[in-house]
């Protein structure tokens, strides 16, 4: 299943930037774009995802210097850029491979693309690693790790039940009971001409 392959590289991921756990450290992809595009994808899709997880965290910092946090926003923002393109790349691999399927008559389109059902899949295990670790903390208070498990509990449901979303998707449109159709993202506010700001410059 599709989403067995994503979810044991998304923990890949999470351990390896874990590893050195600083959001300067060097990216390397075990995985050869043109042996296995798809888990490539996946795990450079993770890791995006993994840094901003932890960019998040250090600009919720009450103390931050203001110099430091505009240049983490910017961070940030490029982050969310990369994110939203690593989606679009999953979703082209998705439209290359069933081109040749011929959609049923009343086949549907669905709410989402496989791609960005993806990217939650991706976000879910950062939620899952980090509630675990809450969860079993030793300095933690039994009433808090308790409280994290159950937390924890209700994510890991959420993980097979989105799993299982995802893979009946994929199978959906394999079948043509569904077909995909994919939106281009049409962000405004980088673009110098469409955000007022950046075009009176």
């Amino acid at each position: 299943m599709f989403s067995e392959i994503a979810n044991k590289i998304f923990l890949e991921v999470i351990v390896k930037y874990h590893k050195i756990n600083t959001v300067d450290q060097p990216f390397e992809n075990p995985y050869d774009k043109d042996e296995d595009l798809l888990k490539h994808l996946l795990y450079r899709k993770c890791w995006i995802d993994t840094v901003q997880w932890h960019y998040e965290d250090i600009i919720r910092d009450p103390h931050i210097d203001p110099v430091a946090a505009l240049k983490l926003k910017r961070q940030i923002d490029a982050s969310n850029q990369d994110r939203t393109d690593m989606v679009e790349y999953i979703d082209s691999y998705f439209l290359k491979r069933y081109e040749d399927v011929t959609p049923n008559a009343d086949a549907t389109i669905n709410t989402e693309s496989p791609a960005w059902g993806v990217d939650r899949l991706s976000i879910l295990a950062l939620k899952i690693y980090h509630m675990n670790e809450e969860a079993t903390r030793e300095n933690a208070t039994a009433e808090h790790r308790n409280a994290c498990q159950n937390k924890l509990n209700i994510l890991l449901e959420q993980r097979v039940d989105l799993s299982t979303a995802i893979d009946q998707l994929l199978n959906d449109i394999k079948t043509g009971k569904k077909y995909m159709k994919v939106y281009k993202q049409m962000k405004m506010y980088n673009d110098d001409e469409l955000n007022p700001v950046l075009r009176k410059k």
